[in-house]
């Protein structure tokens, strides 16, 4: 094996060159100098192989969803709620922020925006009301966790891409590991919030007509989950034509049920759109010259042959490809992890009678651990580049909602739960 452009790779990543441009530069090189018979047009093929596909669609769909949804008022009403659930709760924000990710997952599909976009929204209030920066900012991040389990998750859509799998089935696995997250993070708020003395949002119980007139606002927003599932189910629409149906479905209720979507709004989500689909399919077209190289030098299959060696049974090589999954999680971006890894992995999975289903969720949960976790993790990061806390008061505050999250991956891991729904429901 030529091992150099790995080796090209991780040189650049640590001397700070963006990851995609790594990829694409090893690729390059090995390429141009050291492979011989493969044209610029087949490298260029490469590039485009990938993000052109027609699943693929599906992604910059469920990002403009997200945005329209954003500025169409249905992220704020699912806040009040939340909000009404959880506000008489002790460390009610917390439990806001968790039930928040939980419902956004359904909507945005991204970790990275639900990060982000709770940071700037509810880390403030959470500030306000007594908690600190550090608990704030971490519970932020780990709840983005929830994000991309529950459907339709972007990093499913690529997983499943990479997987040749069901998009579908792959939607249908991420609701019990999703809730079980949420529930983890529900219970050590309650936890940490009775020990610090964080106080509910409020002290009162909303009167019958409050609560309502907001369960009937959040309807709207409450009916897409559902309607994506049955969508999908029933043959109604595949992964990418359910994300084209949400960006409508949003776009009319933000404008004529909420009234908040103006026209003026609508540059902005374009260029969000663009800006955050050409980073995410620059990733994917760099993974995927990249995963060529890896093909060409036969390096799956050795590495298949040499895992096999090591797992003599399925749970042993689930619990290597947690620790693997984890460590790509903290280096690499989430896309780039889930197009170059699947290929090395599924022979294996195979041969051990592991669903590429319940590889795919593994894979998904870990490398969105390892997003939360220093030094490198990218929801970290989107939430620190936010709310200005040191790493050191984010790592303090959060180990304890991290190993949450890791005690679930393994649970799941460990014990395949969500292939219960994906076999009673799945094609």
């Amino acid at each position: 094996m030529n091992l150099i452009p790995v080796a090209i790779v991780f040189v650049l990543f640590f001397l700070g060159v963006p990851v995609a441009f790594a990829m694409m530069i090893a690729s390059f090189l090995y390429f141009t100098f050291m492979c011989k018979g493969v044209t610029i047009f087949t490298m260029v093929s490469a590039l485009l192989e990938q993000s052109s596909s027609f699943t693929m669609m599906a992604v910059p769909f469920f990002i403009m969803a997200g945005s329209v949804m954003g500025y169409g008022g249905v992220s704020t009403t699912l806040m009040d709620f939340c909000d009404m659930l959880t506000g008489r709760m002790v460390g009610g924000l917390g439990a806001t922020n968790t039930l928040l990710s939980t419902f956004m997952g359904g909507m945005s599909g991204s970790s990275v925006a639900d990060a982000a976009f709770e940071a700037r929204m509810l880390v403030p209030e959470m500030e306000k009301r007594g908690f600190s920066k550090g608990y704030s900012s971490a519970i932020t991040a780990a709840t983005s966790c929830i994000t991309p389990i529950i459907p339709p998750g972007i990093a499913m859509v690529i997983y499943a891409t990479a997987a040749s799998c069901s998009v579908g089935d792959m939607f249908l696995g991420g609701y019990i590991p999703g809730i079980m997250i949420c529930v983890v993070m529900l219970v050590l708020n309650y936890i940490i919030s009775r020990k610090r003395g964080y106080k509910p949002t409020r002290d009162y119980k909303l009167s019958r007509k409050e609560v309502v007139k907001t369960t009937l606002d959040s309807l709207w927003a409450l009916f897409l989950p559902i309607f994506i599932l049955l969508g999908l189910r029933t043959g109604l629409f595949t992964a990418t034509e359910c994300a084209a149906v949400i960006v409508v479905y949003s776009a009319i209720v933000g404008a004529l049920v909420y009234k908040k979507l103006k026209l003026r709004h609508w540059p902005k989500i374009i260029v969000e759109t663009l800006h955050s689909t050409a980073s995410v399919l620059f990733i994917l077209s760099a993974a995927s010259l990249f995963s060529r190289y890896m093909i060409w030098e036969k390096i799956p299959q050795t590495v298949a042959a040499n895992l096999a060696k090591v797992a003599t049974s399925p749970t042993i090589f689930i619990l290597i490809v947690l620790l693997i999954m984890f460590i790509m999680g903290m280096f690499l971006d989430t896309a780039a992890a889930l197009v170059i890894l699947p290929p090395l992995l599924l022979p294996v999975a195979k041969q051990l009678g592991v669903s590429p289903v319940h590889l795919g969720i593994v894979m998904v949960l870990m490398d969105t651990l390892g997003g939360i976790t220093p030094p490198f993790g990218v929801m970290m990061f989107a939430v620190m580049g936010v709310t200005k806390v040191s790493m050191a008061d984010y790592f303090k505050e959060g180990w304890p909602l991290i190993l949450g999250v890791l005690a679930v991956c393994v649970l799941v891991a460990v014990f395949p739960v969500e292939m219960t729904i994906v076999n009673a429901f799945g094609a």
